[in-house]
C-alpha cells in the first residue's frame, strides 16, 4: 500500500548572496512577491497537495522567517478594531497550527544533499516532498499537486521537469531519459548535475519540486561528496533509477519563476501581478506605456 505524502522539507539555510544589500538583514525566502513572501508561495503549494508537517532547515540569521508564521496578536488586535477583516482573513492565512511546523539546523553549507539529510530524522521511513521557495511555478492545479498525483500512479521518485535551452543545461540537473515518448511523466535512465553542453543527455532539467522515497535519505547517508565538493541530491536520486522504484520526471503543467536570480524575480513580480484583478489594469497600462528602446538606450530614464 503506498503511503500518502505528508511531509515537506523546505531547505531555507542559503544566505542570498545574489540579492545582497537586501538580504543582509531580512533572509530571501521573505522578501514579498507583490503582497507575499516567496516562502508564502511554497507553503500554498504544498498546503493544497495535502501536506500536514513542514519541516524547515535553516540556519543562522533566520530568526523572522519563523516568527512570519506565528500569530501576531498585536496586529491582529488593531485590525479587528479598524474593521479591517479582508486583512485579518489575509493575516490568519500566514498562521501555521501549532507543531504542524519543525526546525533543524545546517551548520555548514554542505549542498542541497545535505540540507535534505538534516531532516532525516524527521522523515523516518515515509515518502516526502522538497520544495525550493527560489522557484515559483504559477499554475492550477499547482505543481506539487500534480507531482503527488503522479507519485500516487507511480510510487517512485518523482522530480519537475522541463525544457530548458541548451546553452542552460550546465546550470541545472539534467535527465537522461531512453526515449522520450512526449508523455508528461516519464522514466529517467540518467541524472547529471551540472553537466558541460557537450555532455548533457538532454534539455530536460531539474527544477526545484520532488516527492522521494525514504531510500533516498539513506543514499544521502553515505555523504557522498559530487559536484563543486557538494553533496548533492540529484547525485542520491540517480542512485535509485534502478532500483524497482526507479525516478520519473513530470513535465509539469505551469509557468516557473527563477526568483533566485534577480531577472527572474523581476519577471515573477510583473506576472504575478498582472495575475491580481485589483492591479491588473494599473499594471498593464503603466507596461504598455514604456518606451523600452528609449529606456534601453538610456538606462537612467
Amino acid at each position: 500500500m503506498k503511503r500518502k505524502v505528508t511531509k515537506a522539507i523546505f531547505p531555507v539555510a542559503g544566505l542570498g548572496t545574489r540579492f545582497l544589500p537586501a538580504t543582509k538583514s531580512i533572509p530571501k525566502e521573505i522578501m514579498t512577491l507583490v503582497d507575499r513572501p516567496l516562502i508564502q508561495y511554497a507553503i500554498d503549494e504544498a498546503r493544497d497537495a495535502g501536506i500536514r508537517e513542514f519541516i524547515f532547515v535553516t540556519a543562522r540569521g533566520k530568526q523572522s522567517l519563523e516568527d512570519y508564521f506565528d500569530a501576531a496578536p498585536e496586529l491582529e488586535k488593531v485590525l479587528r478594531k479598524k474593521e479591517k477583516a479582508d486583512l485579518l482573513a489575509e493575516l490568519r492565512k500566514t498562521e501555521m497550527d501549532s507543531g504542524a511546523i519543525a526546525y533543524v539546523r545546517q551548520k555548514e553549507a554542505m549542498g542541497l544533499g545535505h540540507a535534505v539529510w538534516c531532516a532525516r530524522r524527521l522523515i523516518g521511513n515515509e515518502p516526502f516532498a522538497v520544495l525550493l521557495p527560489d522557484d515559483v511555478i504559477q499554475g492550477s492545479p499547482g505543481c506539487l499537486t500534480q507531482m503527488v498525483e503522479a507519485h500516487e500512479e507511480t510510487g517512485g521518485n518523482i522530480v519537475a521537469a522541463m525544457e530548458v535551452p541548451t546553452d542552460k543545461v550546465s546550470s541545472y540537473g539534467i535527465l537522461g531519459v531512453d526515449e522520450d515518448t512526449g508523455e508528461d511523466c516519464i522514466r529517467v535512465s540518467g541524472m547529471v548535475e551540472k553537466p558541460p553542453v557537450d555532455e548533457a543527455p538532454s534539455n530536460l532539467a531539474v527544477i526545484g519540486r520532488y516527492i522521494l522515497t525514504p531510500n533516498v535519505m539513506r543514499q544521502l547517508n553515505r555523504k557522498e561528496r559530487g559536484a563543486g565538493d557538494e553533496i548533492q541530491l540529484t547525485d542520491a536520486i540517480a542512485r535509485q533509477i534502478p532500483s524497482e522504484e526507479g525516478v520519473y520526471g513530470l513535465r509539469f503543467a505551469g509557468e516557473r519563476f527563477d526568483c533566485g536570480s534577480k531577472a527572474g524575480y523581476l519577471q515573477a513580480t510583473v506576472a504575478f501581478g498582472l495575475a491580481r484583478s485589483e492591479l491588473r489594469d494599473e499594471l498593464a497600462s503603466f507596461l504598455g506605456s514604456l518606451d523600452l528602446s528609449e529606456r534601453l538606450a538610456d538606462p537612467a530614464k
